[in-house]
């Protein structure tokens, strides 16, 4: 490990200014242009001459790249995956410093994915660089994976990447998302629905009594806010309870009528001991519940949109042990989570791909305001991560 850090240490200046021109590209998911990013990777690939090409999604727009290295013996491949799309930039009025500034100030590389994940990207990048040369002894393979439709929540860059006749199949990923005291090794899983509640329209001036759509639908809400969703099972390795939310609700427009629709969009985060069958199941009851209790003239619509498995491996499991052990001999105390919110390695386990979620740098401000890294630690996970690879590509 004290070679690799070494060589991390030598690796930082390069990798940080890297992360520095991708943080300056705005990439917005579903909002600015991704053009401008994947040419700053691709040069810098280019440069050094490191085989890549671009992912497309069926429409051939481009929804990622992808790096490959293979090694000169059989083997398994490996992936690491950094996003280098980002979230929105919310109110930049709030800001501190510009969202796209790019700057290293008092040892914070300042900037909207300077957290999640363009300094992972950046760091990836290097990693990849660095196995080049040596690749002939190596088993297996090591592909980097570089995602610019993942905060849309449409993962199109994995999607591609899985379906891609020429890729390798991975036989497990590294996600890049940060936070340095803990390898993320599972995720709770979700079934997703959108709720059309109907009613008959009216004037909301009318003598006549009208129970519109908006008053249907908030009764729904109450109905599932009070369902009852199991506990933690004491016999159930896995640590989280399952969990609902309402997260969106849109209907009617003016004043003078009484809306005949109003839709809701539902997100159950399910568990293995209640999975997306129970969580389907809890909400139709709900809405046969609000259908005979304010019989309207069509049944309550439900569509689901998205169902992922909840997913955990143990610590002895590939790559979360290879990624373990590497933290380890790095002298980090790190300690496994299982996240509550839903993630790309929610839909890799849906592949049946193993997959680790996050392990990277001290952050502020994920998804919020003045988003911000910590460079300090970045040699050490830079090492971490190396190793982690070269233990699965030594064999």
């Amino acid at each position: 490990m004290s070679e690799n850090l070494q060589q991390a240490k030598a690796r930082t200046a390069s990798v940080v200014e890297l992360a520095r021109e991708l943080v300056r590209r705005p990439s917005r998911g579903g909002i600015d242009g991704y053009e401008p990013v994947l040419g700053v990777l691709e040069h810098w690939l280019a440069t050094r001459g490191l085989p890549h090409r671009r992912l497309h999604d069926s429409a051939g727009e481009p929804v990622g790249l992808l790096v490959e290295i293979p090694g000169g013996r059989p083997g398994s491949w490996w992936t690491l995956d950094a996003c280098v799309d980002t979230a929105p930039y919310g109110d930049e009025a709030a800001w501190s410093f510009p969202p796209d500034s790019g700057d290293v100030v008092d040892g914070w590389l300042l900037g909207r994915g300077a957290a999640d994940s363009k300094l992972a990207a950046a760091m990836f990048c290097h990693i990849a660089a660095d196995l080049a040369p040596r690749a002939a002894g190596l088993h297996g393979g090591l592909a980097v994976l570089l995602d610019v439709d993942e905060h849309t929540g449409g993962f199109g860059g994995a999607r591609a990447y899985l379906a891609d006749p020429h890729a390798p199949r991975p036989a497990g990923v590294m996600i890049g998302y940060p936070g340095l005291d803990e390898v993320v090794v599972g995720g709770r899983g979700l079934w997703r629905a959108t709720i059309a509640v109907h009613a008959p329209s009216g004037h909301s001036g009318s003598s006549k009594t009208v129970v519109g759509a908006i008053s249907r639908a908030a009764r729904l809400v109450r109905l599932l806010d009070a369902a009852e969703l199991p506990g933690v099972n004491g016999a159930s390795a896995f640590p989280l309870p399952p969990k609902l939310s309402v997260t969106s609700f849109h209907g009617g427009q003016g004043f003078s009528v009484t809306s005949d629709r109003c839709e809701l969009n539902v997100d159950v985060r399910t568990v293995p001991t209640f999975d997306a069958h129970d969580a389907e199941t809890l909400v139709r009851k709900a809405v046969a519940a609000l259908d005979a209790e304010m019989p309207a003239p069509r049944p309550t619509q439900i569509t689901p949109v998205a169902t992922w498995p909840p997913f955990r491996l143990t610590e002895d499991e590939q790559p979360a042990a290879a990624l373990l052990d590497a933290a380890v001999e790095a002298g980090l105390a790190v300690r496994v989570k299982t996240a509550g919110p839903s993630n790309i390695g929610n839909l890799l386990a849906g592949e049946g791909i193993p997959a680790t979620a996050g392990f990277g740098v001290p952050y502020e401000g994920l998804h919020g305001i003045d988003e911000r890294a910590h460079l300090a630690a970045l040699p050490q996970v830079y090492a971490v991560y190396q190793q982690a690879v070269l233990n699965l590509l030594q064999g």
